[in-house]
């Protein structure tokens, strides 16, 4: 009995100790499981962040990348720029020297329009003192130089080029000679016939009809037709074959006024 006493409280006792260690070992681990869990958590939240730093540093990367190209944008802009004013300014000097040039063309035009309408008059003058050939062809053009000068469509600088143009066609004529087909009066009947003109530079124009009878010229000097000597007929002949090409040309004895006769 004494000895169930004794071995009861040690019972006890030993029991309590199993099972304060029971209790320690589950508390610890309780207290790891937590640990675990603890550090389970932290290594996903250090996982996030580490994958939030890398998304942050290739945004930034990004973000880097498009800032260079951004300003190298802005540098190809300032040269585009500078190009452009270059282009402005120079656009601007351009526009004062077109205004200037307007500004000296009216005044030109001012003086060469009188100029010209004096040329046109100068000419006229000029072809009725001279020998009368090709007479509709040369009025024809007086009076198309005279009606170009009213036309508002006309440039003055076309106006102008076709003025020295007729002055140069009649140079042209003092240096040619030509045969054309006309009528004339040969023998003051009143009746035309049909004629051949030779033009031997501005010098000499002289006619004959087509069955060589009767040969004349234009006297200058008097300003009137006037029949030739038919010592004349053959030179005047051979002026027309030469003047159509049909012979070389030769010495020919043509009624050209002398010095002084033309005075």
């Amino acid at each position: 009995m004494h000895y169930f006493n004794r071995v009861r409280p040690a019972l006890i006792m030993a029991l309590t100790a199993t099972g304060f260690g029971l209790s320690v070992s589950m508390a610890s681990e309780q207290t790891l499981n937590q640990s675990l869990q603890v550090q389970r958590q932290t290594s996903q939240d250090s996982a996030r962040t580490q994958t939030r730093i890398v998304q942050l540093a290739d945004q930034t990367q990004e973000l880097l990348g498009e800032f260079r190209v951004t300003l190298q944008q802005i540098d190809r802009l300032r040269l585009y720029n500078a190009h452009l004013q270059r282009l402005v300014n120079d656009q601007e000097k351009e526009k004062v020297d077109i205004n200037r040039q307007l500004t000296d063309f009216e005044v030109v035009e001012k003086e060469i329009v009188p100029l010209m309408q004096d040329m046109i008059e100068t000419l006229d003058r000029f072809l009725q003192a001279d020998v009368p050939f090709l007479p509709d062809e040369c009025g024809d053009r007086i009076q198309r130089l005279g009606e170009n000068m009213d036309r508002s469509d006309m440039t003055i600088s076309e106006k102008y080029r076709q003025i020295m143009s007729a002055y140069q066609i009649e140079m042209d004529y003092g240096r040619t000679i030509e045969t054309y087909e006309g009528r004339r009066d040969v023998d003051d009947s009143g009746v035309e016939r049909e004629v051949a003109f030779l033009r031997v530079g501005r010098i000499l124009l002289a006619y004959q009809t087509l069955d060589r009878e009767y040969t004349g010229f234009w006297n200058k000097t008097k300003g009137r037709w006037e029949k030739l000597p038919n010592e004349y007929r053959r030179h005047i002949t051979e002026g027309l074959r030469i003047a159509r090409k049909q012979a070389a040309p030769n010495l020919l004895k043509l009624p050209v006024p002398g010095p002084e006769a033309a005075q």
